[in-house]
């Protein structure tokens, strides 16, 4: 059995963990980047169709393209941030799957059904999109996903040829509490759950 992470460890993915509006001036390395792909990407999706396709904003000509697909309130808190994921999902991920998933023709199980595409491109690019967020704190970043863009227009400027679709962004770098909100309530086991 694999040992459960000590609670330094899991304050740091999940109890300690915020999101933040305000980034200190550290840089986010390439290196830092690539490692955080090498480890999202091996989180699990169905039929192991990896459908999320993420570009990572890094220069101030590539923030301001996407400054006018912002909500007014996530101007600021977008442009100053060290890096901007947009976390999309491709709708031609089957054609992937002989290569991902060889062992089946899983290709036959989505071609021309557009529902079941859109449907599982969605669910599980969200799922690694969850998975890149885990990723980043585990490395030491901060992260601030959102909604709150015209997804429309991302998906004319970053993913012109039409089968990648945005789904949230996501800031990264290294966080400055000063405008932290407070934490917001959960529901408790009792009011989320069951079990039968």
């Amino acid at each position: 059995m694999t040992a459960p992470l000590n609670t330094v460890a899991i304050d740091q993915l999940f109890f300690k963990a915020r999101t933040h509006n305000a980034w200190s001036d550290w840089p986010v390395t390439e290196a830092t980047l690539r490692k955080l792909w090498e480890m999202a990407r091996m989180g699990p999706t169905s039929a192991n169709c990896s459908p999320a396709r993420i570009v990572f904003l890094v220069t101030r000509a590539a923030k301001e393209k996407l400054r006018p697909a912002l909500m007014p309130t996530n101007v600021e808190k977008t442009m100053t941030a060290p890096v901007v994921a947009i976390v999309g999902h491709d709708l031609e991920f089957y054609e992937h799957l002989p290569k991902l998933f060889p062992h089946a023709d899983a290709r036959s199980w989505f071609a021309g059904k557009p529902d079941h595409i859109a449907q599982t491109a969605f669910r599980n690019g969200s799922l690694q999109g969850a998975y890149l967020i885990l990723a980043a704190r585990a490395l030491g970043l901060d992260c601030g996903p959102m909604s709150g863009f015209d997804n429309a227009m991302v998906d004319r400027l970053f993913f012109p040829e039409g089968q990648v679709k945005s789904n949230f962004l996501c800031n990264l770098g290294y966080g400055d509490a000063k405008n932290l909100f407070p934490r917001g309530p959960r529901f408790t086991f009792e009011e989320a759950c069951r079990i039968e």
